[in-house]
């Protein structure tokens, strides 16, 4: 189950570290890197939208099997659905991005 409330704490501490960083792409780049779940959250017309960046197959998993799972996760606050899409695009292993 999601806690909304933990996802926004930690998209602020992401914002944080990126706001800081000499190069926020790099810094963008090694937040995903350095997690096995990376969510988009962005207001939408219900509260909050959620996007998948990184970890899909993870979260997939684990609604198969009804089973819980030890895993990394952070939160990216973005404006909207396609800044989240546009994302994943660019974060997402080169192999992928040549295959879409």
């Amino acid at each position: 189950m999601l806690n909304f409330d933990e996802l926004r704490e930690l998209a602020a501490d992401v914002r944080v570290f990126v706001d800081v960083a000499e190069d926020k792409a790099e810094a963008l780049r090694a937040v995903i890197g350095a997690y096995d779940v990376v969510l988009a959250i962005f207001p939408s017309g219900d509260g909050m939208g959620l996007h998948v960046i990184k970890g899909k197959e993870i979260l997939d998993g684990i609604a198969k099997s009804r089973s819980h799972a030890i895993y990394s996760h952070t939160a990216i606050a973005v404006p909207d659905l396609e800044h989240a899409e546009v994302l994943k695009h660019l974060t997402a292993p080169v192999e992928q991005r040549i295959a879409a």
